[in-house]
C-alpha cells in the first residue's frame, strides 16, 4: 500500500498547504489528496480555500499524482463548471490529476439557497453528473436535457491527452454500488473491508481503491488528542448528521457530545499508533492512503512519516 499525504483546506492557509506538499514530496510521499470545501467543519479550524486555486499552485510546486477527496458536482457547482476545472488540472498536471466525487455535506452544497436533496436522489445526480462531465472530456459539442443537468452547446478546448479518471466516494451499500458500476477507481474514508470487497464484487475489479485519513503529532500522545479534539472532533460524528448540517455552528454544536476519548487518529509522536492504523486500511484492501496532518505540528508529522511509517509499511 502506498502512503499519500492529505491537504486539509478546512484547517490550512493555501500558503501553509503548498508547504507541507513540498515537504511530503521530499519525505517520499506518493501522492496529494486535497480536499474540496466551501465551508470548514467548524469555526475552531478557520480556513477554506478555493480547491482549484489550490491545484493549479500545487500543479507548480509538486510533480506528486493530485485527487480531490472529493468534489460534489451535483448542486454548489454544475458538473460542466467542475468537468472544465478538471480537465484544466489534468493539463496543468500533465495527466496526474484524478477527480475524486461523491455526493457531498449541506455544510457546503447549500450556499446557494437550493433544496439539499434526499441521499438518494444525490447518487442519481452525481451519476448524471458524471456522464455529462465525461462527454464534455470527449472534446465533443455536448448537447444534453437530462433529468437534473441541461448542457447546451458545450465544448471543451484544453483538454488532457486521456479523459480525467473519476473515483467515487461509497458509504452506503448504494453508494458503493455506483462506484463500481461507473468509477474508474473507489474512495473512502474508514478502514472497512466490507466497502472493498463490495466495490470489487460488484464490478469494480482491481480498479484502485484510496482512502483518506488524519494523524496528529504533538510531544505526547494526550497532547495530541486534545489538539486533535479541538480541531476535528466532527470526525467521530457519524450516520447522515454530517451530510445534513448546514453550518459550522451547527457542527459546533454536535461535536459537543464527542470527548477526547472518542478520538480515534493516531496520535503522539510514536510511530506505533500511526504504523497500526495505517496497516488497519491495508489489510481493508486499499491500494492508497493519504494521511493529512492536524494542528500546527505538520513538519514533525511528515518527518515521523518519512523516517519510520512509510519505511514499516514497505516491508
Amino acid at each position: 500500500m502506498r502512503i499519500g499525504y492529505g491537504l486539509s483546506t478546512e484547517e490550512y492557509r493555501p500558503a501553509d498547504l503548498i508547504r507541507q506538499a513540498e515537504l511530503a514530496q521530499e519525505a517520499g510521499f506518493a501522492s496529494l489528496w486535497v480536499a474540496d470545501h466551501f465551508h470548514p467543519w467548524t469555526g475552531e479550524q478557520g480556513q477554506a480555500s478555493f480547491v482549484w486555486s489550490l491545484i493549479g499552485a500545487l500543479a507548480q510546486a509538486t510533480t506528486l499524482p493530485i485527487i480531490t477527496g472529493v468534489t460534489c458536482p451535483i448542486v454548489r457547482t454544475h458538473p460542466v463548471i467542475v468537468a472544465h476545472a478538471a480537465a484544466t488540472c489534468a493539463v496543468l498536471t500533465e495527466g496526474r490529476f484524478t477527480l475524486g466525487v461523491g455526493t457531498g455535506e449541506a455544510l457546503n452544497e447549500h450556499v446557494l439557497g437550493d433544496r439539499w436533496p434526499r441521499a438518494g436522489q444525490r447518487l442519481e445526480m452525481l451519476e448524471e453528473a458524471i456522464g455529462v462531465m465525461r462527454a464534455l472530456w470527449s472534446g465533443r459539442v455536448v448537447n444534453r436535457r437530462g433529468t437534473y443537468y441541461t448542457v447546451e452547446n458545450a465544448r471543451l478546448y484544453t483538454l488532457p491527452e486521456t479523459p480525467v479518471p473519476v473515483y467515487v466516494s461509497g458509504l452506503g451499500r448504494r453508494s458503493v454500488g455506483l462506484a463500481a458500476r461507473v468509477g474508474d477507481g473507489y474512495v473512502a474514508t474508514r478502514p472497512e473491508a466490507d466497502g472493498v470487497t463490495r466495490f470489487r464484487e460488484a464490478g469494480g475489479g482491481d480498479k484502485p481503491a484510496v482512502a483518506g485519513a488524519k494523524a496528529c503529532w504533538a510531544k505526547t500522545a494526550d497532547e495530541a488528542r486534545d489538539i486533535a479534539h479541538r480541531l476535528w472532533a466532527s470526525e467521530s460524528l457519524t450516520g447522515e448528521l454530517n451530510r445534513l448540517l448546514p453550518t459550522p455552528e451547527d457542527f459546533e454544536q454536535a461535536v459537543r457530545l464527542v470527548t477526547p476519548e472518542m478520538v480515534t487518529m493516531p496520535c503522539g509522536p510514536d510511530a506505533g499508533p500511526h504504523v497500526a492504523a495505517a496497516r488497519a486500511y491495508r489489510d481493508a484492501g486499499f491500494d492508497t492512503l493519504h494521511v493529512g496532518a492536524v494542528g500546527p505540528h505538520y513538519r514533525e508529522m511528515i518527518k515521523l512519516y518519512r523516517d519510520e511509517v512509510i519505511p514499516a509499511l514497505a516491508g
